[in-house]
């Protein structure tokens, strides 16, 4: 009897605390300080933080290496600071949350890697088949070097800062912050608004897949709980379309 007490003495406690988790109290301007952020974040990075802003101003400042490919991964190092850094330091120093409960972990892996598995041969054909529209292969790859000056691996490891600054300002900060205060299929819609209407510029055809892959790759890190599971997609295709027109 002294030991189940203990026990159940134990069992409370632990649900008492985890409850108390759960319920932490929320910043109340959560929802206007994510919005208000991340229209101002991505603002910057898209007339900041590009190959064209980099050639304009920076290019001759810079006298050591391939202008090219500096460029490239200038573009690809602000996603990841502006689009990712700079959120994750406003979710741990403003509204004080833990970034896991932004996606940022492991989550469900037997599930993130089903589905990877599942979609990687969708995601190859459909690479492959975007990279014959002139359009895409007259904006990809970023570093016009990859497979030249630069090797194509080494373009791979660059292009990785730009996927993990992408996937968590979208699929983490916007989704899963905006989550609790507009329910889940509001936030994940207003991540595939905002990511795509951030493609403007782009090719037609990349903008549109925005759309299809923002929803998927939404409803993914919900049902993994991380924003894993679509940054390997994503990583996945983008690395497809590459490859594709670097050596074809």
């Amino acid at each position: 009897m002294i030991s189940d007490d203990k026990s159940n003495s134990t069992d409370s406690g632990i649900l008492s605390a985890s409850c108390d988790e759960d319920s932490r109290p929320r910043h109340p301007a959560k929802a206007n300080i994510i919005l208000l952020s991340s229209t101002a974040l991505m603002l910057l990075w898209k007339y900041f933080g590009n190959t064209d802003f980099y050639a304009d101003v920076l290019a001759d400042e810079i006298t050591f290496g391939n202008p090219e490919a500096l460029a490239a991964f200038y573009q690809f190092s602000s996603c990841l600071v502006l689009l990712g850094l700079v959120p994750a330091l406003i979710v741990k120093l403003v509204l004080r949350e833990r970034l896991a409960d932004y996606g940022l972990q492991f989550g469900n892996p037997l599930y993130t890697i089903r589905s990877f598995l599942l979609a990687a041969p969708l995601l190859v054909i459909g690479g492959y088949l975007a990279a014959m529209d002139p359009g895409m292969r007259e904006a990809f790859p970023v570093n016009k070097q990859a497979g030249l000056a630069t090797p194509f691996a080494l373009h791979v490891c660059t292009y990785l800062l730009f996927y993990l600054g992408w996937e968590f300002h979208f699929r983490g900060f916007l989704q899963f912050g905006l989550s609790d205060s507009m329910g889940r299929t509001q936030a994940l819609l207003i991540q595939v608004m905002a990511s795509s209407l951030l493609h403007i510029g782009r090719p037609f055809t990349e903008t549109v897949a925005a759309i299809g892959a923002g929803i998927l790759w939404g409803w993914l890190a919900y049902r993994t709980n991380s924003i894993l599971s679509g940054m390997m997609q994503h990583i996945l295709i983008g690395v497809v379309v590459d490859a594709v027109i670097v050596f074809s």
